[in-house]
C-alpha cells in the first residue's frame, strides 16, 4: 500500500483553511479605514524573529495554550485560549498557521477540529461586531518539488544544528523526505509566522502528547537553536504548568532540564 495522505483529509483541510481565509478577508474589508501604509509595514516584517529577549511577548505566551489544547483535542479550553490569543494581539493568520502546523505533530483530525473551532469563534466575534486583524500571507511563493525539499533540508539542518540522519531514516527514508518536504519545507518556509513562534507552538503541542517526550526534548534544543533563550523556555514551562496543566508542564520541565544538562556537559 502506498503511503499517501488520505485525499478526504487534504480536501477537508483545504476547505477549512479556505473558510478561515474568507473570515480573514471579511475582517480585512471591515477595517478598510485602517491606514494601508501601517498594514503594509506590518506585513513587511513577515517571519522576522523578535530580537533576543529574556521574556516571552504576550503573543508568544498566548501561542502555548492554543497549541497544547489543540493537540490534546480539548475544544472547550481551546476556544477560550483562541479568544485570549486574539485579545493578546495574535492575528487571524498567526493562529491559523499554528493550527495548520498542528497536523505535523498531532495529525490531520486534531488540526481540522481546531481550525473548525477557530472558524466558529471568528464568526461569533464578527457577529458581535469585533474586528480581528487578518494578519499577513507569506511574503514569497513556496517552492515545489525538489526545490521545496532542498529548502526544507536547509531549514532542518539550521534548526537542528547539523544534518539530520541516522538508522531510523535509513530504515524508513520516506519519513526523512516527509519531514524535509512537508514540515521543514512547506510549513517552515511560510514566513508569516516566525520560527520562534513555530517552535513555541511545537513545544506546546508536544507537551500535550504523552509518549512524545523524546521529540519534546529535541525541540527544546531546536528552540534554542532558533534563537529562543533558556529563560524564555523556562517561562514557557511555567506557562504550560499554570495555564494548561501540571502534566504538560512537567513533561516540558523535564525535557528542558535534560536539554540544558546535555548542553552544559558538552561545554565542560
Amino acid at each position: 500500500m502506498r503511503n499517501t495522505t488520505p485525499a478526504k483529509y487534504l480536501q477537508q483541510l483545504l476547505c477549512a483553511t479556505g473558510l478561515v481565509v474568507m473570515a480573514g478577508d471579511s475582517a480585512a474589508q471591515s477595517t478598510a479605514t485602517r491606514p494601508a501604509a501601517a498594514s503594509a509595514q506590518a506585513c513587511a516584517a513577515n517571519g522576522q524573529s523578535p530580537s533576543p529577549s529574556q521574556v516571552l511577548s504576550a503573543q508568544q505566551q498566548a501561542i502555548l495554550p492554543i497549541a497544547a489544547f489543540a493537540a490534546a483535542g480539548d475544544r472547550e479550553r481551546l476556544t477560550s485560549s483562541l479568544q485570549a490569543g486574539l485579545e493578546a494581539g495574535l492575528t487571524i493568520s498567526d493562529i491559523r498557521e499554528v493550527l495548520v502546523q498542528l497536523y505535523a505533530y498531532a495529525g490531520f483530525p486534531r488540526s481540522l477540529n481546531a481550525l473548525s473551532a477557530f472558524m466558529q469563534l471568528l464568526q461569533q466575534r464578527e457577529k458581535s461586531g469585533i474586528v480581528d486583524a487578518p494578519g499577513c500571507p507569506p511574503s514569497r511563493a513556496i517552492a515545489q518539488g525538489d526545490a521545496l525539499r532542498a529548502a526544507g533540508r536547509a531549514n532542518q539542518t539550521q534548526l537542528a544544528g547539523a544534518p539530520v540522519q541516522g538508522p531510523l531514516f535509513d530504515f524508513a527514508p520516506a519519513m526523512g523526505e516527509y519531514l524535509q518536504s512537508h514540515l521543514f519545507g512547506a510549513i517552515f518556509e511560510r514566513d508569516n509566522l516566525d520560527w520562534h513562534s513555530r517552535e513555541l507552538a511545537t513545544v506546546g503541542m508536544l507537551s500535550a502528547l504523552p509518549g512524545a517526550e523524546s521529540q519534546l526534548q529535541s525541540h527544546m534544543r531546536i528552540s534554542l537553536n532558533a534563537g529562543l533563550s533558556a529563560a524564555q523556555l523556562q517561562q514557557a514551562v511555567q506557562l504550560l504548568d499554570s495555564r494548561v496543566g501540571g502534566a504538560h508542564g512537567q513533561r516540558a520541565r523535564t525535557a528542558l532540564a535534560n536539554t540544558l544538562a546535555a548542553l552544559a556537559g558538552q561545554t565542560r
